[in-house]
């Protein structure tokens, strides 16, 4: 069940959510090595013995499956013998990333030499298409993470933030294409509190991280063409700040 996040190959960093397959269906493959009947009723007496096996099973999940115990998940779709995980806020969050500038997308024909049909082969010895294009944005992403939620809930721990943060800086060197084959990371700033709830509110932080455009410059094309400045004093003392790239 589920892909792996690279770890020594540990289950423990099995990922359960994958695209293009349907939750439920991935839900059941969880039952279809044993028999369907019989695990029901097992399940259905286990129910009725121990009225905690809710959270169990949620502790199950949370401690087995990496993107559970990262950034959470709703497990009310698949409810097996009046079983429910639940749902379990992760510590991680990611917010929405946006442009530094405005950004517009461009589109370059293409043409390809392998026809599709042998009607269309009569016809034609190419074929048109298009890509659509940014021929350059830098954008800005922020995140959260809860100690707190962390400790209380699914059981997050500074392995798996490491391994969070090498994902981080890696998630595009093998996912490259012809569109955006430039397309990388290329700041990971992180915030360190000394206390589980944090020295100061967030937003004070993400304000202490300027990113502007250089006056010389009209049209941004690279990354040099922008500064991205931290600024030490707006920051307390007893906040680490990690520049990881």
């Amino acid at each position: 069940m589920g892909c792996y996040v690279y770890k020594d190959a540990e289950s423990v960093n099995i990922i359960p959510i994958e695209a293009n397959i349907l939750v439920d269906e991935k839900n059941s493959e969880t039952i279809k090595e044993t028999d369907d009947k019989k695990v029901t009723e097992a399940l259905k007496k286990l129910k009725k013995s121990d009225p905690g096996v809710d959270s169990k099973l949620r502790d199950y999940m949370c401690e087995n499956y990496y993107d559970i115990r990262t950034f959470g998940a709703v497990m009310t779709t698949f409810v097996k013998a009046s079983l429910n995980c639940g749902q379990v806020r992760g510590p991680v969050q990611l917010g929405f990333a946006r442009s530094i500038d405005p950004v517009i997308s461009q589109e370059v024909t293409i043409t390809r030499v392998a026809i599709t049909t042998e009607k269309d082969a009569e016809n034609k010895s190419t074929e048109m298409g298009r890509k659509s294009i940014v021929p350059y944005a830098l954008y800005r992403a922020e995140g959260f993470i809860s100690a707190n939620l962390a400790r209380k809930t699914t059981g997050f721990t500074e392995e798996d933030l490491e391994l969070l943060w090498d994902a981080i800086i890696n998630m595009f060197e093998n996912d490259h294409s012809a569109a955006r084959g430039k397309m990388s990371v290329r700041e990971l700033i992180v915030f360190k509190h000394s206390k589980e709830l944090g020295d100061c509110p967030a937003y004070k932080l993400f304000d202490a991280v300027e990113v502007t455009r250089k006056e010389n410059v009209e049209y941004p094309r690279r990354y040099q063409d922008y500064t991205v400045e931290i600024h030490n004093d707006k920051i307390p003392e007893s906040v680490e700040v990690k520049r990881m790239i």
